[in-house]
């Protein structure tokens, strides 16, 4: 099996894209704005492609960290997601998405819409982990975005920690939820 530290190094650049899409009448919520469902699936859509653009392979979304909406986006914009990898370990990497909207029309500038995290996990053939590439952040942006990245994984782990352990106390206590 590959291991990680005998991969070579990939830029945050080499796997940074952004998809484009234009919002219609079947995208929109019972309050005519677009539905926050699509626009977390164009996220999704984004950063799985980064992933698996990163690793060399399939990749699989193993979590979504944090999705915010800023402002509501209508029928006529057109959207843009912008998505990259921040960090990688082993086998898993956190792509941070941002989202922008501008009126499909016009010649006004895009302003952003949304943001999110996602941690996806490469996986070979048989759907078990492999490992990645480590990113090497070019920019002080990317050099942020990975220290940043960092602390959102400490805090996960230490959530996903906290939770079994509160569990387990409560199981051996004779609580049964």
């Amino acid at each position: 099996m590959t291991d990680q530290s005998t991969l070579e190094g990939k830029p945050t650049s080499a796997s940074r894209t952004t998809l484009s899409h234009i919002m219609t009448g079947s995208d929109t919520n019972l309050l005519g704005t677009v539905h926050g469902g699509v626009i977390m699936k164009l996220v999704d859509d984004a950063a799985g492609a980064v992933a698996g653009r990163h690793s060399g392979g399939p990749a699989v979304t193993a979590s979504m960290d944090e999705m915010v909406f800023l402002e509501p986006v209508r029928v006529g914009d057109l959207v843009h997601v912008k998505a990259q990898v921040n960090w990688t370990g082993r086998s898993s990497m956190e792509v941070g998405v941002r989202v922008l909207a501008e009126r499909w029309n016009e010649s006004t500038p895009a302003t952003q819409v949304g943001s999110a995290y996602l941690v996806f996990a490469a996986v070979d053939a048989d759907g078990k982990p492999r490992p990645v590439p480590p990113v090497i952040p070019e920019t002080e942006r990317d050099k942020r975005r990975y220290q940043e990245a960092q602390i959102r994984r400490t805090h996960r782990l230490a959530r996903r920690r906290a939770i079994k352990e509160l569990r387990e106390r409560r199981a051996a206590e004779g609580i049964d939820d």
